[in-house]
């Protein structure tokens, strides 16, 4: 019966003492499956998320991994409000971030018309409203 990719891992991390990269675990694992440079480059996504999502593996950071039970929580655990916050303020936004959306904004603004431009489209804005109640006032009188 052929072994699947992650008990291949679980063979190397084991028999070795420190932690390892992922690089040298997926080394391993293609030598031992015998993949193709095609199949390995094909499998390598699945094969991360299942050693991402399989409990006896460890993320140590940077890339290195090793066994679960070879680590306490503390050292393993990482704390979600690191991670994450209710609210972010003002100083967490990034400066490029708010630079790219000032850019996007400033193309709008230079189509956009002043108020000015708007009241004198062709000079007559003015005359317009005059007249509009001149003929609501002949309205007014015709009825």
């Amino acid at each position: 019966m052929e072994r699947s990719l992650i008990e291949i891992a679980y063979e190397y991390v084991s028999g070795k003492k420190d932690s390892s990269s992922f690089k040298d675990i997926w080394a391993y694992v293609v030598e031992k499956a015998e993949l193709t440079p095609e199949e390995a480059a094909n499998k390598v996504s699945r094969f991360y998320t299942n050693l991402m999502l399989d409990g006896r593996f460890v993320t140590l950071g940077e890339n290195e991994w090793d066994l679960r039970v070879r680590h306490t929580f503390d050292k393993v655990h990482i704390d979600m409000k690191d991670v994450y916050s209710e609210v972010d303020s003002e100083d967490d936004v990034d400066s490029e971030e708010k630079e790219e959306e000032d850019e996007y904004n400033a193309a709008f603004e230079e189509k956009k018309p002043s108020d000015d431009e708007i009241l004198n489209i062709d000079g007559n804005e003015a005359e317009k409203v005059e007249e509009d109640e001149d003929s609501s006032d002949d309205e007014d009188t015709n009825n």
